[in-house]
């Protein structure tokens, strides 16, 4: 199957480059210079995996994020950033975003990241077979459907990303063993021992989850920090 990549990129410059080095890895690609090219390319396109800059013009990477992951929960969104602040990459996250990469980036690391998300793409079937033998779950206060997608606190809505959901399915299935997180990357981002990313992508999302599910965030409860190993989901 051949991917089809979105390239959404403001700087023409650096839109033609990742476009060039994507069309010689036999991607199809497709491209957009602002927010509202970006999400008329979506529907028309139909992307398996969006590279999204954040600051972009008429609407931002953002917004753009959050309608996307709304309307096509199943594509990948990997945002593109030149701010190195930690609460824009949370944002983005938070917005929905898979991953995230910073400005100025290496070529070759971000076309392994692309590889990576896309091989999950194909090997999904195996995963979801993994990931099967449950749909609905409660803790605590928590009530949450994996199949609808539907979360509550206390009986109060949750908004939680497609990626979010899979990360507490995860956990989970795991419930109470030591989770690395190189078990995150290999298990749900699709990444293998030889190109394992130095991210702290994953430390974010967990910062996003608990904020939503811990009754005091920074003392958690449900999602345990081991450390220098990961985490421990403790339900």
């Amino acid at each position: 199957m051949q991917h089809r990549i979105l390239i959404v990129e403001d700087e023409e410059i650096i839109r033609l480059g990742l476009q060039d080095n994507f069309e010689l890895e036999n991607y199809e690609v497709e491209t957009a210079c602002d927010g509202e090219e970006a999400i008329a390319k979506t529907d028309s396109f139909q992307p398996h995996l969006i590279l999204l800059d954040v600051m972009l013009p008429k609407k931002s990477g953002f917004e753009v994020c959050r309608f996307i992951r709304k309307k096509h929960p199943e594509c990948i969104i990997i945002m593109l950033t030149a701010k190195t602040e930690e609460t824009s990459k949370v944002a983005g996250l938070d917005m929905g975003a898979d991953d995230y990469v910073t400005k100025p980036f290496s070529i070759l690391e971000l076309l392994a990241r692309v590889k990576a998300f896309l091989r999950r793409i194909d090997l999904q079937k195996a995963p979801a077979k993994q990931l099967s033998s449950v749909d609905v779950i409660d803790f605590a206060d928590i009530h949450m459907d994996f199949k609808k997608f539907v979360a509550t606190k206390g009986g109060v809505p949750l908004e939680l990303s497609t990626r979010e959901f899979q990360i507490l399915k995860y956990f989970w299935q795991r419930r109470g063993e030591v989770i690395l997180r190189e078990d995150l990357l290999q298990d749900l981002w699709g990444y293998t021992p030889d190109n394992m990313p130095s991210t702290r992508t994953i430390d974010n999302h967990i910062v996003n989850l608990r904020r939503k599910l811990e009754d005091d965030q920074a003392n958690p409860k449900i999602i345990l920090s081991i450390r220098g190993a990961g985490y421990k989901f403790d339900a």
